[in-house]
């Protein structure tokens, strides 16, 4: 059965390195479309593959927004997460953000228990509580930080939940949580 999910906010953002990678073993995929302004413009899909204690997660991201006919905002990327018993120990990412590429390359530094960042705005290290700016991560709406998919920057964030509200598409009726990320 198709799940849709309805993206209810435009850009990335993440949660905890702790993916909580349990609750999607039912998934082998998730796709997303995005919509602005009640409108189609792009998809966002995760493919989840499983190997013993290993979960890879694959992201194929492209949308793109016109304002009076006119391209004024367009990404099109590609992703791995790698997890490790639920930890997430890499993540790489090519992405072109209007026609700029941007990258990010993160490992686990098991020395140093932190995060090993190169990516196309940050080259260090951060935190292992932050979490990649992934929408297939529930933890996305419980962490005060991420680390950007798209080009490995670190971003604080406050979450606040708007309320519920119900969305009709294709014809059927979706009870939806509301929050905005800023």
């Amino acid at each position: 059965m198709k799940k849709i999910i309805v993206i209810l906010f435009l850009f990335i953002y993440p949660t905890n390195s702790i993916a909580h990678i349990g609750h999607y073993i039912k998934y082998n995929k998730i796709e997303m479309e995005i919509f602005r302004n009640g409108e189609l413009i792009g998809y966002n899909h995760y493919f989840f593959n499983r190997n013993g204690s290993e979960t890879i997660v694959t992201n194929q991201i492209k949308f793109v927004v016109k304002l009076l006919g006119a391209t004024v905002f367009q990404v099109e990327g590609y992703s791995e997460e790698k997890y490790f018993k639920d930890q997430l120990v890499s993540y790489n990412s090519k992405t072109l953000q209007n026609d700029k590429k941007k990258f990010v390359n993160l490992t686990l530094n098991q020395k140093t228990k932190k995060f090993d960042i190169k990516g196309s705005s940050y080259n260090g290290e951060a935190s292992a509580e932050n979490v990649i700016g992934n929408w297939w991560n529930h933890k996305i709406l419980q962490a005060s930080s991420q680390i950007s998919p798209i080009s490995g920057s670190i971003k604080d964030q406050v979450v606040t939940f708007l309320g519920k509200e119900k969305i009709d598409l294709y014809g059927k009726v979706y009870d939806v949580d509301h929050f905005t990320l800023v």
